[in-house]
C-alpha cells in the first residue's frame, strides 16, 4: 500500500463513519438550528428590530453557520482521534506506511469537510426563514475552508491530550462555548463599549464570524483579508503542532 494510498483510505473511513449514521450527524444540528432560527431569529428578531440594513435573522444566520461547522469540525476529529485511541484500533494507522503529515490531514480533512456540510445544512435552514444571499463567494469559500480546519485541528491535539471523555466535554463547554458566545454571533461588535470592544478583538471567533458575515453579507468587524490571515496563520501553526506530537507519539505511545 502506498503512502497515498493509505491517505485516502483513512479519509474514506473516517468520512463512512458520520455519514454511515445520519440520524447521528446530521438531524441534530439540523433540528438545533431550526430552534435557533425559530427563537431568536423569529420570535425574539421581532421585538429586537433589524441590525443595520439587515432583519436580526439574517444578520446572525453567518454566526450560526460558524458556530455549527467549528462544533463538528472539532467534536469529529477529537472524538475520533481519542476513541481510536481508547481502542486501540489508532496503533493500525501509526503502523500503516503514511508520514505523520498524511496521517494528521487525513483526520483534519475528513473532519473539516463534515464541519462543511452542517454549514450547508444549516445555510439551507435559514433560508427557509430569511433570504440569504452570498456577496463575496471567494471569501466565503475561503473562510469554509479555513475555519472547520482550524477547529479540526484543534480536534487532533484535543483528542490526543484528552484521558478520558470528561476531557472533551471540557474542552467543550469551558473553552469554546464562552469563546463562540462572546464572538459576535448574536450582536455586532459595534455595539459593545470600551474596553469590551478591544477586549473582543483577542478572541478568535470575532474574525471567523465576521469573514463568514462578509461572504454572506458584505459586512464585517474586522477586515475580511485581515481575518483571513490570522485564521490561516493559526491553523497553519495549530497543524504544525498536531504533526510534532504525532512524531512524539505524545498521547499514543502509552
Amino acid at each position: 500500500m502506498s503512502r497515498f494510498t493509505g491517505f485516502l483510505t483513512l479519509v474514506r473511513r473516517e468520512i463512512l463513519r458520520y455519514v454511515r449514521r445520519p440520524r447521528n450527524t446530521f438531524m441534530p444540528p439540523l433540528i438545533t438550528n431550526v430552534l435557533y432560527f425559530s427563537v431568536f431569529g423569529v420570535i425574539l428578531g421581532e421585538r429586537i428590530g433589524p441590525t443595520g440594513d439587515f432583519s436580526y435573522v439574517l444578520f446572525i444566520l453567518p454566526g450560526l453557520v460558524v458556530l455549527g461547522t467549528i462544533s463538528n469540525a472539532f467534536e469529529n476529529a477529537s472524538f475520533s482521534i481519542f476513541h481510536g485511541r481508547w481502542n486501540e484500533y489508532i496503533h493500525e494507522t501509526l503502523t500503516s506506511p503514511m508520514s505523520y503529515p498524511q496521517m494528521v490531514f487525513a483526520y483534519v480533512a475528513s473532519s473539516a469537510l463534515r464541519g462543511v456540510i452542517i454549514g450547508i445544512i444549516i445555510s439551507v435552514v435559514g433560508a427557509f426563514f430569511t433570504p440569504v444571499g452570498i456577496e463575496h463567494p471567494l471569501y466565503l469559500v475561503a473562510f469554509m475552508v479555513v475555519i472547520p480546519s482550524l477547529f479540526a485541528s484543534l480536534g487532533v491535539a484535543g483528542g490526543l491530550w484528552a484521558r478520558d471523555f470528561d476531557y472533551l466535554t471540557v474542552m467543550n463547554q469551558f473553552i469554546i462555548r464562552p469563546l463562540v458566545f462572546f464572538g459576535g454571533i448574536f450582536y455586532a461588535l459595534d455595539a459593545l463599549p470600551e474596553p469590551w470592544y478591544t477586549i473582543s478583538l483577542a478572541n478568535p471567533m470575532v474574525y471567523m464570524v465576521s469573514g463568514v458575515r462578509y461572504g454572506f453579507l458584505d459586512y464585517y468587524d474586522v477586515d475580511p483579508n485581515l481575518a483571513l490571515a490570522v485564521l490561516t496563520g493559526a491553523t497553519v501553526a495549530v497543524l504544525a503542532l498536531d504533526i510534532a506530537l504525532f512524531k512524539r507519539g505524545y498521547g499514543l505511545a502509552d
